[in-house]
């Protein structure tokens, strides 16, 4: 039945005008092609609807992000806290989000996401203006909201495709339903990389400012901002002129959003940043804080580097410092005396300015500098005068004084390998003065290491010239001969003997046969060649005369003072029983020769050295503490009175002796020690001690030659230690050793009450009886009362002989 008042089907319609058909014809196209449209966004939506239900299963778990834990790097610091080593693929230092500091927030809200407390995780304006700008393009360049970028820093790749872009859409929805928005804001905050392997603004802020977050004004807020979009592009220090642009931008943005106001934006603006490199100078522990990387690995194994372990060690920052530049200030004193080795590389000087400028920027790239040791290309060179540039671009002129060190290469008859022309790479110093001095990188290496005798703890550690070009820690792995530092732990053991400081022994020439050496024969000789007769023990050690230390070592036995240095912590196999022992003719580290002196500091303890004293998670809960050190019984190794005697007879080195220079230096007489010099000047040393610190400074070329006819432990390594001590024993008053029980003194000399005058062994190596010796005698090679003390009930304990590391680990 047809509907009400339908039109009958036998009326005839009403003729149609030409204007009407084609009115007609236009609305059923109208509504035909809306009826097409109207499928086809149907069938669009149905298609992205398949996609999205498709792609959705696919999507990676983020219910871990709600307990968000990043890689954190292995931390290690000194003990006031100063960083000094890091280690890991991401430098990062998590804070929680009601940590982070307003200003860092709003300055990153106000260039990344205003709206972000607005929306949903998607900016739809935002995508639409980018949809856009990209029309007809592959690749799609849409802005991201920070929960995209989360989306994508934490499971996606880089590249820029419409596949990736629907999985970072996806991904955003399911991290703002499952995560609040402060939880996003805190990964982001943390998550990000903004350059020079930092990751986070916590650890940007310590990178380029070297301050704490909870530190940073608007205007550095405003500048590590920047950093998201483009960490090299907008890096302060790499591209100061690009970072300070959009530092600009990003000020005029937090104006805009309200969140600084007008006076603070212009404060901002105004304000000079002094960056990190700038301002702060490193710890420059390097080997000590990879002494603590490689413990801690030991330790806990790979995930060491993610776990965000933090470390803190004995090193003192100050100490540090100073035994790093009494190092180098050691190393470029000798470096001084020697030839000149030549430039360390030539280059072709291009007519044009600009070629040039990239030869020289190239090649200065390829020889950055060293610390103060600055590379730098020659442009005109003369035997008068030089003129060298540097990075910067600005020439500069060295003349008089600062060519002194190269006049060889700056002569005609140079050679070519050798000669200081147009185009050399060279190394240049810059004094006080600010006057130029041209140098060359040392080939030569050292180590130094200060301890605290009571404790062990190490303050100080400096494993070589450079950790940069040599990473071999001298002071731990450096197996090096002694020399005549090694002769107090021989006359300690002749104190036990019935030795005393006044027994007189000769010094006169010694030859063993190849029958009583078993192979070649052996002639001793003295460091300066001379021999002066008998003279007391306390003046032989004073002047480090080799024949009397031999025929100390006689008097002992040779095997019975193997033993006796075992109790300092000396390997005895490295120390055969042979008469080369009294000169030192052993294997000894640096870090053995500081703990054996601390047993003289100490009162005859041995302590072994500690470098780790705690060990925390990145959220301060202890996985270690080094027990208190207790200079217990159970530890000592000596008597009190051997101790406080053979310091006495070391206290003469630094009086009189060939380490003289030590009290005159340094004006105090509560210096112990004693120089080292091997054969053919192969190594140098001088290890000494006061009462609060003990230290060790070796001198030698990694492959062991000569290190000049003139040079020794007292001009080479001396030096080191006092400019080190002078640091060290700033403000700390005199402090002489109370005598212990069991000594006296008599004629203005300490003796063991036993061995008083006329008590003790009188003479050594003499043909008759020295005059004066009535009731006394003369110790033969057997010579001396019988045999050394037994050593005590626990001489040393197991954990004491191990190294760092296995101490660490158990």
């Amino acid at each position: 039945m047809p509907p009400k008042n339908a039109p009958s089907q036998t009326k005839k319609s009403a003729p149609v005008s030409p204007q009407g058909s084609l009115a007609r014809t236009i609305v059923r196209l109208v509504v035909a092609l809306a009826g097409l449209a109207a499928a086809g966004v149907v069938s669009l939506l149905l298609i992205i609807a398949l996609a999205l239900a498709m792609a959705y299963p696919n999507l990676p778990d983020v219910g871990h992000l709600a307990d968000y834990r990043p890689k954190l790097p292995l931390r290690v610091l000194t003990a006031e806290g100063n960083p000094m080593g890091e280690f890991g693929e991401e430098r990062r230092q998590l804070v929680p989000i009601r940590e982070m500091p307003r200003v860092m927030i709003d300055a990153v809200l106000a260039i990344e996401d205003a709206r972000f407390f607005e929306h949903s995780g998607v900016d739809y304006r935002g995508m639409v203006r980018a949809a856009l700008a990209n029309l007809g393009q592959a690749k799609s360049q849409g802005a991201s909201t920070i929960t995209m970028q989360v989306a994508r820093n934490v499971y996606l790749s880089a590249e820029k495709s419409y596949t990736r872009k629907i999985y970072e859409v996806l991904l955003t929805f399911k991290l703002e339903h499952l995560l609040t928005k402060e939880q996003i804001l805190e990964i982001y905050m943390n998550q990000i990389f903004l350059g020079h392997r930092a990751y986070g603004f916590a650890m940007a802020a310590q990178t380029y400012f070297g301050k704490p977050l909870k530190d940073i004004s608007i205007a550095e807020a405003a500048m590590l901002a920047g950093l998201p979009k483009a960490p090299s592009a907008f890096n302060p220090l790499s591209n100061p002129k690009r970072a300070r642009s959009r530092q600009l931008h990003i000020i005029d943005r937090m104006l805009e959003n309200g969140f600084i106001t007008s006076a603070e934006a212009e404060a901002a603006k105004a304000e000079k940043l002094r960056l990190r490199s700038q301002t702060v100078e490193r710890s420059r522990a390097e080997f000590a804080a990879e002494m603590v990387r490689q413990a801690i690995v030991a330790q806990y194994g790979e995930e060491a580097y993610t776990r965000g372990l933090v470390v803190t060690t004995t090193i003192r920052s100050d100490d540090q410092l100073s035994a790093y530049r009494s190092v180098r200030q050691g190393i470029m004193d000798f470096e001084a005396r020697q030839f000149y080795r030549g430039p360390e590389l030539f280059i072709d000087l291009p007519a044009d300015e600009a070629a040039r400028d990239e030869a020289i920027e190239n090649a200065l790239s390829e020889r950055p500098d060293n610390d103060d040791l600055l590379s730098a290309v020659v442009l005109e060179a003369s035997p008068t005068r030089v003129v060298a540039v540097r990075q910067d671009g600005e020439p500069f002129t060295i003349s008089g004084e600062g060519l002194r060190p190269v006049r060889s290469g700056l002569s005609e008859r140079a050679g070519p390998n050798i000669r200081i022309r147009p185009g050399a790479v060279i190394r240049v110093m810059q004094a006080r003065d600010k006057s130029w001095r041209i140098t060359q990188l040392p080939e030569v290496e050292a180590a130094f290491v200060a301890m605290d005798p009571q404790t062990g703890d190490i303050r100080a550690l400096v494993g070589g010239f450079d950790f940069q070009k040599n990473k071999f820690n001298h002071v731990t792995q450096a197996w090096r001969q002694p020399g005549s530092s090694f002769k107090p732990f021989v006359y300690s053991a002749a104190l036990e003997k019935g030795v005393t400081p006044m027994t007189v022994v000769n010094d006169a020439p010694l030859f063993y046969s190849a029958e009583e050496t078993g192979g070649k024969p052996w002639e001793p000789k003295n460091y300066d060649g001379e021999f002066e007769g008998p003279m007391s023990v306390r003046r032989a050690l004073a002047k480090s005369k080799n024949m009397v230390s031999i025929r100390i070592l006689q008097v002992v036995g040779t095997e019975s003072a193997q033993a006796w240095v075992s109790r300092f912590g000396f390997d005895p196999r490295r120390h055969p029983p042979y008469l080369t022992m009294a000169l030192g003719a052993g294997s000894v580290t640096p870090m053995q020769m500081a703990t054996g002196y601390g047993v003289f500091a100490n009162g005859g303890y041995l302590v072994p050295p500690r470098l780790i004293t705690r060990v925390t998670d990145h959220q301060g809960k202890v996985l270690y503490e080094a027990p208190a050190v207790e200079l217990s019984e159970d530890r000592r190794v000596i008597d009190a009175r051997n101790a406080f005697m053979s310091s006495s007879l070391l206290q003469e080195v630094t009086r009189s002796g060939t380490a003289a220079r030590a009290q005159s230096t340094l004006k105090r007489p509560d210096l112990y020690g004693k120089t080292g010099t091997t054969n053919d000047a192969v190594d140098a040393w001088f290890v000494g001690f006061h009462p609060t610190v003990v230290a060790a400074a070796w001198v030698g070329y990694d492959t062991p030659r000569n290190l000049g006819s003139r040079e020794t432990g007292g001009g080479l390594s001396l030096p080191i230690w006092t400019s080190y001590m002078s640091h060290a024993l700033k403000d700390v008053p005199v402090q002489e050793y109370e005598p212990p029980p069991g000594v006296v003194r008599a004629g203005g000399e300490w003796y063991y009450e036993e061995y008083g005058p006329g008590m003790g062994v009188q003479g050594i190596g003499l043909d008759d009886a020295w005059p004066g010796t009535a009731g006394g005698q003369e110790a033969g090679i057997n010579g001396g009362y019988g045999d050394l003390p037994p050593p005590p009930a626990q001489p040393m304990r197991q954990e004491d002989r191990r190294s760092i590391i296995d101490l660490f680990r158990n």
